[in-house]
């Protein structure tokens, strides 16, 4: 046995509308109660392992442009980076073993709000955009949030929130920047709450109601807020897509759909000269963005297979990431296929961002257990087609798709053969001398035989296919086997295709056909005659699994075995 081994694992709100408005509720006391970090001794402190590289790309990056236009930042790898508009190297300006996502400048350009679990539990962060002073503007250690965005005054962040980690249904909320415990624009109403009022596509009834909105966006009008909404979170196996454009007017707090596709309509985007909508849709196999002219609703096209959303995940980083227009609306920047790119409005001409970035990770100590690992014997846990020779002195059997032999009935068991095929079905020859197997490989199978002792095996059939259930001749000069199509039995092993009886010369040569449609028993003789072979099958054509329970009727081929 060889030695173990180690094995590696690796503060109050503020109002966001008029007070008349009847759809707005505080959040329950405890939202706002808890302390980040008191779960489970997070966030972690002991990080004695490091991690360095410089990369030019990244993975679902998030970003977000500077009013003036001049300086990018976007989420990498947990941290923040700051890039000036042109490209270059990127500055980062958050670190830590908390994951910072999500980043989106205030309207006056001095600070950045971002999602954060830096406090052991996921709540939205403001930080300046120089990475000093972060403080946290949500409590709490089972929320998630997903996109936040900074209301057109300044005066807070419009988010989406759910209030479980493993939740995929959100809520939209504003928080005031200054803190407190926000209040819910859009969602289902907490317990004993009168449901509010709907208006044209509402969200209190009527034709259509949903209960997940991610991926708020503001336009030129600051009336509006534009959101991702659709009815059920997450589920397996999602054969459509159901995500549909909400407009918010924030006076009368109604909605009304803004769009809607069979691709679903996601991640809206608003020019700042409030003449275009950029969304999101799924097309064939790929996700495109369309545009569409504000003005006149015409829309088209504007730019194809682009990074893939994620709606058949959990979206706990929106649908898409985050994208923004530069000031004035000429062209915005977005992520796409690791890079960043100027895509140039509404023509959607692409130019490349280049950047460089230094990331630096910590990580906690490394897991090691120990784990004896016994390489030299093993126990299986199961023994097929066990067969003792003529003499009764040997035990022939398949046990990990490979043949074995030993003296029987306390022999030590050894390979027959050192084929890398899998060998099953062994029959002894009437003087076992000899054994018969089939194999199988992803190419399909033969029939072989191989000495007794072992040695180099022989290929007796001369085409791949199906084989199964070989047996001998009495007098030992043919093989008797099921023989069917292969491909069947890769691609459907319930409806393989039709098989028949064939017999093979004992040393090799062509088939013979017997019948058709040999299922069930092995074949088999009596008495020593060679000449007559018999094999089970159903009565009633009701398959195999029926045969142990229905009488069966012996066929007998005799034409083709009559001896020469």
């Amino acid at each position: 046995m060889r030695p173990s081994v180690g094995i590696q694992l690796a503060l109050a709100g503020c109002l966001f509308v008029t007070a008349a408005a009847p759809a707005v509720a505080q959040s329950p006391a405890q939202d706002s109660a808890g302390r980040g970090g008191g779960r489970g001794g997070l966030p972690l402190t002991n990080l004695p392992r490091t991690v360095r590289f410089t990369t030019d790309e990244g993975t679902w990056m998030s970003l977000d442009v500077s009013p003036n236009g001049q300086t990018i930042v976007f989420d990498l790898v947990g941290d923040l980076y700051t890039l000036p508009i042109s490209g270059g190297k990127a500055t980062r300006i958050t670190d830590g073993p908390g994951f910072d996502a999500q980043p989106r400048f205030s309207p006056d350009g001095k600070t950045i709000v971002f999602a954060s679990d830096r406090s052991g539990g996921e709540n939205l962060w403001l930080v300046g955009v120089d990475g000093k002073n972060p403080r946290a503007l949500t409590r709490g250690d089972k929320n998630q949030y997903v996109s936040p965005v900074w209301a057109p005054d300044g005066s807070g962040i419009v988010v989406s929130r759910a209030t479980d980690p493993y939740a995929s249904t959100y809520e939209l909320w504003f928080f005031h920047k200054d803190g407190g415990n926000g209040l819910r624009l859009l969602g289902a109403p907490p317990a004993g709450a009168a449901a509010p009022a709907a208006g044209r596509g509402g969200r209190g009834g009527g034709a259509e109601t949903y209960n997940n909105y991610v991926g708020a966006a503001f336009g030129k009008d600051p009336r509006y807020l534009y959101v991702s909404a659709r009815t059920g979170g997450f589920a397996y196996n999602q054969t459509s897509f159901t995500w549909t454009l909400l407009r918010l007017d924030r006076e009368t707090m109604t909605t009304e759909v803004a769009a809607r596709s069979a691709g679903s309509a996601m991640r809206p985007a608003l020019s700042p000269d409030g003449k275009y909508l950029i969304y999101a849709t799924r097309y064939d196999t790929s996700t495109n963005l369309r545009i569409r002219d504000i003005e006149t609703g015409d829309e088209r096209w504007f730019m194809k297979s682009v990074q893939r959303d994620d709606q058949e995940s959990r979206w706990t980083r929106d649908l898409m990431p985050g994208s923004a227009f530069l000031p004035g609306g000429a062209a915005m920047v977005m992520f796409d296929k690791g890079k960043i790119w100027r895509v140039d409005v509404p023509s959607g001409t692409k130019t490349n961002i280049p950047f460089t970035a230094d990331v630096e990770q910590k990580l906690a100590p490394l897991s090691k257990f120990e784990y004896p690992i016994n390489d030299s014997t093993l126990i299986v846990q199961q023994i097929r087609d066990a067969h003792t020779s003529p003499d009764g002195k040997k035990l022939v059997f398949t046990s990990l798709d490979r043949l074995w032999v030993m003296d029987f009935p306390n022999g030590t068991p050894k390979r027959l053969t050192s084929s890398t095929a899998g060998e099953f079905d062994p029959a002894w020859s009437p003087d076992g001398s000899r054994i018969a197997y089939i194999t199988w490989t992803d190419s399909g199978g033969h029939l072989m035989t191989v000495a007794a002792n072992g040695g180099t095996p022989q290929q007796i059939s001369r085409r791949l296919a199906f084989y199964a259930r070989p047996g001998y001749s009495p007098n030992g000069s043919r093989i008797v086997v099921t023989m069917g199509p292969r491909a069947g039995r890769m691609e459907d092993a319930i409806n393989a295709g039709p098989s028949e009886l064939v017999w093979f010369p004992a040393n090799g040569g062509a088939a013979t056909k017997i019948g058709s449609g040999a299922a069930g028993t092995a074949p088999y003789f009596l008495r020593g005659d060679s000449s007559r072979i018999y094999s089970g099958r159903d009565v009633d054509g009701m398959g195999r699994q029926r045969s142990s329970h229905a009488v069966q009727r012996h066929r007998r081929h005799t034409a083709a075995l009559t001896e020469r």
